[in-house]
């Protein structure tokens, strides 16, 4: 095949070109992507209790559950001070992505249980964890600084974490499975650290944990250690190979594999169950069949002579005595009748008879 000077590289400059033009297109499209942080609005910034705001959101992850909360004693530089217990939890809502990973929720304006400053907490419940705080202000709601903040205490784990606790007869039938996490923290920083708040994530296979929050009562003074035991609750049924992680603040501190044997209760209940109750219905079914079911007249009469008391029946015929007549005795036994020309008896006789003579 004949080739023209200069084809070759006029086809590598078009080549050249189009991956330019490609680059370019894609390059501003993944830096969005990267930069895209998620995000909150309000509808108001401030309302009274009783009131109703409208909370927007872009760039979280899609179809992700979030939590929604008003919180006090928090800003969004220094986050949500005493974790959830500053919340109005009772009054929070929760609302779930779009494909794009944007949403929109109405949440009715509570008191929080601390005074303000106060924030809009939105944070995600499963997955990778995100959170955001937009300002807010609850109406008539108190209101106090903030406390200063100090060399916040470090906690490390110092030993190896251990689940402790033994299943009883009730988790062997589908009672939700409980153990305790053990283990020792200390205190690496310079400040003591009060009422630590924990959390506790279970996971099941390559699903993420599903965090709880855990709160430790007691103090873990600068430089000492405290041993914690705090409980761990799986769903009802659960079975299988679980991970127990343990977190406090934004760092996982210990992970724990934990192995939970199958309710087989469960499984051998639902066994009799299909054993005994179709047997039951049968036998039942065969007793009504055989109780409304049509019968000839024959049968029907040789059941009910069958079916009879002995109450009911007839008494026996007595048997025949051997009594003899007059002309069928034998002849050495057979009498003749007394004459009928026999004289009566004197009265002499008579009465030697009544004297017994």
């Amino acid at each position: 095949m004949r080739q023209y000077p200069g084809s070759g590289s006029r086809t590598t400059t078009t080549l050249v070109l189009l991956l330019s033009v490609l680059l370019a297109l894609v390059a501003p499209t993944a830096q969005a992507a990267d930069g895209d942080a998620p995000s909150v609005t309000l509808s108001k910034k401030e309302a009274g209790k009783g009131g109703e705001i409208t909370v927007k959101g872009g760039g979280w992850r899609s179809e992700a559950l979030l939590m929604l909360l008003i919180c006090g004693r928090s800003t969004p530089e220094r986050g949500v001070i005493g974790g959830t217990n500053s919340c109005a939890n009772a009054d929070g809502r929760a609302v779930t992505t779009d494909k794009k990973g944007a949403f929109s929720k109405k949440l009715p304006v509570a008191e929080p249980p601390e005074p303000c400053p106060c924030v809009v907490h939105v944070a995600t419940v499963t997955g990778e964890q995100a959170l955001v705080d937009a300002v807010f202000t609850v109406a008539g709601h108190p209101a106090a600084p903030l406390p200063p903040p100090a060399d916040e205490g470090r906690l490390a784990v110092l030993a190896t974490t251990r689940l402790e606790g033994e299943s009883s007869l009730l988790t062997w039938f589908g009672a939700p499975p409980a153990r305790q996490l053990v283990f020792t923290v200390g205190n690496l920083g310079s400040a003591p650290v009060e009422d630590p708040v924990f959390e506790i994530g279970t996971a099941h296979g390559v699903y993420a944990p599903q965090w709880e929050e855990r709160q430790w009562r007691g103090t873990v003074a600068p430089g000492s250690k405290a041993r914690i035991k705090l409980p761990v609750e799986l769903s009802a049924g659960a079975h299988g190979d679980y991970q127990v992680s343990l977190r406090y603040g934004t760092k996982v501190l210990a992970e724990q594999p934990w192995g939970v044997s199958r309710p087989w209760g469960v499984t051998l209940f639902w066994v009799l169950l299909c054993l005994v109750v179709p047997a039951a219905v049968f036998r039942i079914g065969m007793a009504v069949v055989d109780n409304v079911r049509p019968r000839p007249a024959g049968l029907v009469a040789r059941h009910a002579h069958r079916t009879r008391t002995p109450a009911a029946q007839a008494p026996p015929a007595p048997a025949a005595l051997p009594w003899f007549t007059q002309d069928s005795a034998p002849p050495d036994i057979r009498r003749s009748a007394p004459p009928e020309n026999r004289p009566p008896p004197t009265t002499k006789g008579q009465a030697w008879t009544r004297n017994g003579g």
